[in-house]
């Protein structure tokens, strides 16, 4: 039995495990519609209290005033469940800080990176001296910085803040994870060190050697062992949606890298059928519920107010869990693979919508009436963002998996521009609002400069759209070139010129925003800048902390 077939007969036998989990939840009552659960990321007495660590005094009261609603009550949130609470962050700060610190290196190195490649695509004699400049290393070594040093690192430190305080649980095992942070960066520096020499494995996604690799996967490792040790440890009864989906990226990002970076199984188009079934389920089954259980914890926290169901939430997990694992052969879409591998890709794309519009529903039900929150809050600002980019990058992805669709958009910059808008305008995004709520709690220290808070997201904001707009647009009229058999090759590539251009003009915007974003958090860290009091600032010393601090 060959190795494709091994491939997607355990992703079968996953999706039945999945299904019996299912159906277990729904006789355990765990579907029912349950407000308990829906609240479980607030103490007691907190609904209502609205809050934005990124905020001075002044906006903070601004945005407890406009979040306020009839009913609302003055009562303070339980001081003891607080202090639970801030035991719990403590108790994560320093690895937390750690992921943090290495995701921000690694996102200004890998964007750089990424605008140099850019260039080269309309300025194809820019820095070609060392064979490590060229097109194909440098693309890919922004590649490689971005999804693993930047993303991976961000989400990292994301899931372990997040999983004491929804466990309300002090984290277990910090030096194993210390260890495995270590381990994965450590993968991640000699990867790109392999790449840059010419050392790859070849394959997209996975082009760090399989002997690096081992690192990564060993790193992952040691932080799986603490992270489901505090969740058996747990304090808390009704387990929040968030911590579903973090657990469960957690463990599939984990088996994933193990089964692509396997040495000597996959050849020829079983490796391209195993690449694409690992390159998007990197996306979909670890970026995508990393991020969307980020956005379920921090935008109702923001604004104060559970969430509108737990039970779309829940059926937007499952179903992402039953739906996503096979959606990469449509990228195969005219290889010579069997025709029902594709056909089963197309058809678990086009249900995708299912989750999208669990989430979104949700999301918007929730947000009903305090949209405008967002115009006090820059971390809601972002997690807003982030969810509605969510909701366009995963319809367009559904749709683009159809033949029709495909026949033009395959090969083209139009693939580019639907990575970039899932990748960063809606993961990325997501992943600064939520450092730009978390390091307060972590530094005991307030961001100094509030205003490059705001300078960073609209930079941000602009760049992918001009960038995501424009290849879209260059992307399709290449398409249409190929498909014109009257027409040169080379019309193809002269017609998307200006919109490669305007891809470096955004690529640029999204740049200076990672200037401003990792000058900010260097600032805060160092404490430079003006020293300023209010409801996110932290004393120098943990010990003296008060429980309210720790909201």
């Amino acid at each position: 039995m060959d190795s494709a077939i091994l491939s997607l007969l355990g992703a079968f036998l996953l999706s039945i495990l999945g299904l019996f989990a299912f159906i277990w939840s729904l006789r355990k009552g765990l579907l029912v519609e349950n407000p308990k659960a829906a609240s479980a990321i607030f103490v007691q007495g907190e609904i209502g209290h609205a809050e934005d660590p990124a905020l001075d005094p002044a906006r903070q009261h601004q945005l407890k005033a406009a979040a306020a609603e009839p009913g609302d009550t003055d009562h303070p949130p339980s001081a003891g469940e607080l202090a639970d609470r801030l035991a719990a962050d403590r108790s994560s700060a320093f690895p937390v800080f750690m992921f943090i610190a290495f995701a921000c290196m690694w996102l200004l190195f890998g964007s750089i990176a990424g605008l140099v490649a850019s260039l080269k695509l309309h300025w194809p004699d820019f820095l070609v001296s060392e064979a490590w400049m060229t097109f194909g290393r440098i693309r890919t070594v922004h590649l490689t910085v971005v999804l693993y040093g930047w993303i991976t690192n961000a989400e990292l430190g994301i899931i372990i803040w997040l999983m004491p305080r929804l466990l309300r649980t002090p984290l277990i095992g910090n030096m194993w994870i210390m260890l495995g942070g270590a381990l994965v960066n450590i993968a991640i520096a000699s990867g790109i060190g392999a790449i840059g020499s010419g050392w790859t494995d070849g394959l997209e996604y996975l082009e760090m050697p399989w002997q690096i690799g081992i690192f990564f996967a060993a790193g992952m490792i040691c932080i799986i062992g603490p992270v489901m040790t505090t969740l058996v440890r747990r304090k808390v009864e009704s387990l929040y949606v968030t911590t579903w989906y973090h657990t469960a990226a957690l463990l599939w990002i984990t088996m994933l890298f193990i089964v692509g970076k396997i040495p000597g199984v996959h050849f020829g188009v079983e490796q391209a059928t195993m690449n694409w079934w690992y390159g998007h389920n990197v996306l979909g089954l670890w970026f995508t519920p990393v991020a969307v259980g980020a956005i379920y914890y921090f935008l109702p926290k923001i604004i104060a107010r559970p969430i509108r169901s737990y039970n779309l939430s829940i059926l937007g997990f499952w179903t992402l869990a039953f739906f996503y694992a096979q959606v990469g052969g449509h990228h195969l879409v005219g290889g010579p693979v069997p025709g029902w591998l594709v056909t089963l890709s197309i058809v678990q794309s086009m249900m995708m919508i299912v989750p999208v519009l669990a989430f979104s529903i949700n999301m918007g039900l929730t947000m009903k009436g305090r949209m405008r929150l967002g115009l006090y809050s820059p971390t809601l600002r972002f997690m807003m963002f982030g969810g509605a980019m969510y909701f366009l990058s995963s319809l367009q992805g559904s749709f683009e998996a159809l033949r029709s669709v495909q026949q033009v958009a395959h090969f083209t910059h139009f693939t580019v521009a639907h990575a970039h808008l899932g990748a960063y305008g809606f993961v990325t995004m997501v992943l600064f609002g939520a450092i730009y709520f978390m390091m307060p709690r972590i530094l005991y220290w307030e961001w100094p400069f509030p205003r490059l808070i705001s300078l960073h997201f609209w930079l941000a904001a602009i760049g992918v759209t001009i960038y995501f707009v424009g290849l879209t647009y260059g992307g399709w009229l290449q398409g249409l070139a190929m498909l014109d058999a009257s027409r040169p090759f080379m019309d193809s590539v002269n017609v998307t010129l200006p919109w490669l251009r305007w891809r470096s003009v955004g690529g640029s915007l999204m740049v200076a925003s990672h200037v401003v974003f990792v000058f900010h958090f260097l600032a805060m860290a160092l404490r430079f800048g003006p020293n300023r009091a209010g409801a996110a600032l932290f004393t120098q010393q943990p010990k003296d902390l008060e429980p309210a601090h720790g909201e």
